[in-house]
């Protein structure tokens, strides 16, 4: 088996719930050290959420965000607890926190402060608004960063009330944007320059997945509306409604649009002026899908999609989580997947979304409980018994 591709990189995990643990899973599952810094006594807030229990102390969120990490309790509010973490930040190659803007600052703990001891060190910060601007001292969560970004505003059907998105874009994609972001500054370390500051943001994420939405106000300067499941680039696109339910198809350029008439026997349509071109069919979307929806509601959905597919018309259906993790595609793809653990036994985990072929992910180690690798962590800095009792005695490791 080759080494992982980051394999030796040593990563500084500060951050709690969300973006920053997820975006330092995926470090840790690429082969990178990961040490979670946790408060003592509850330790990541994520570890008691979910509103249900498993059979130890730890939430399925926190399983599925935190595989392959370490774990050690750090008091942060301490000196003794502050000094540790500059001596583990001495030998580490990143640094990831999510506390409020200021706080590790605040702490002696900013970028400054652990760039005097480790002038390679990337340090990245994740926050709901940045580091910058007159929002940056508000609490974030992705609910706000989805509404306060202009996401809500184009989710779900017109004239209903505001949807956010159904899965957590703020919080994933600054994760992701953390990853490239972090990864880059740590290349241009590895090819002779500088440790540097990463400022990621929930609202600046957010923000970025906007491209056709904010391209279409800043081409027409009207600002974009809910379409439900619709797109305002192309029709038709979206959900249709069968004799038993609703599929999604898209016929998306104008060969598509000869065909679907075609296969339908709707060749009328292809001579209805309203529908001739793919603006005019935007023009008049909502009787387009009418008139489309008077064949596809003859027959149910799954004829639908077979006939579309077998066409060369994209076509899908309409699933359930569990019917796409343990789907036929879901299971090829390996999206679920199994992580022993010493209190839960077998643990189910999402699978890596994208696939190495020469140096894939592993999981090499369960998502740690609290503070599990105190004593291993200590002893790599070089720290005994006596010492450990020092710093015990001065509050490092006290709730």
């Amino acid at each position: 088996m080759n080494k992982l591709p980051l394999e030796g990189v040593r990563v500084l995990d500060i951050s709690q719930v969300m973006a920053g643990p997820y975006a330092c899973m995926l470090l840790a599952d690429l082969g990178a050290d990961v040490i979670k810094i946790e408060p003592p006594g509850a330790g990541d807030q994520t570890r008691g959420s979910m509103g249900f229990k498993m059979k130890g102390p730890d939430s399925m969120g926190f399983l599925n965000m935190n595989r392959n990490k370490r774990s050690v309790t750090l008091n942060l509010k301490s000196k003794a607890g502050r000094e540790l973490l500059l001596r583990m930040a001495k030998d580490a190659d990143i640094l990831v926190e999510n506390y409020r803007p200021g706080a590790m600052k605040r702490l002696g703990l900013g970028y400054e402060d652990l760039k005097a001891v480790n002038p390679k060190l990337v340090y990245t910060s994740i926050s709901g608004f940045g580091q910058t601007g007159p929002w940056a001292d508000r609490p974030g969560f992705d609910l706000m960063a989805q509404a306060m970004s202009g996401v809500m505003s184009v989710t779900g059907y017109p004239g209903g009330p505001p949807v956010k998105a159904g899965v957590p874009v703020a919080d994933i994609g600054c994760a992701l944007f953390a990853v490239y972001a972090t990864l880059a500054a740590y290349i241009g370390v590895k090819a002779g320059g500088q440790g540097q500051y990463v400022d990621a943001s929930l609202f600046d994420s957010a923000l970025a997945f906007s491209v056709w939405d904010i391209c279409d106000y800043w081409g027409t300067g009207k600002p974009p509306e809910p379409l439900g499941t619709s797109n305002k680039m192309t029709a038709p696109y979206q959900a249709m409604a069968s004799s038993d339910g609703y599929f999604v198809m898209g016929a998306n350029n104008q060969k598509l649009w000869d065909k679907l008439c075609t296969l339908m026997d709707r060749k009328e349509l292809l001579a209805d002026e309203r529908f001739s071109t793919i603006s005019l069919r935007l023009a008049n979307r909502h009787a387009l899908e009418v008139e489309l929806e008077k064949s596809f509601r003859q027959k149910p959905k799954d004829y639908w999609v077979e006939t579309l597919l077998e066409a060369g018309i994209p076509a899908g259906p309409i699933l359930s989580y569990p019917e796409a993790f343990e789907g036929e595609h879901g299971t090829a793809r390996h999206m679920k997947m199994e992580i022993d653990h010493p209190i839960e036994g077998k643990v189910p985990n999402i699978g890596f979304a994208v696939k190495l072929s020469g140096t894939p992910q592993q999981v090499r180690r369960h998502p740690p409980l609290l503070g599990e690798h105190n004593s291993e962590v200590l002893a790599e800095l070089g720290i005994g018994d006596e010492e450990r009792a020092q710093l015990e005695a001065q509050g490092a490791f006290a709730a």
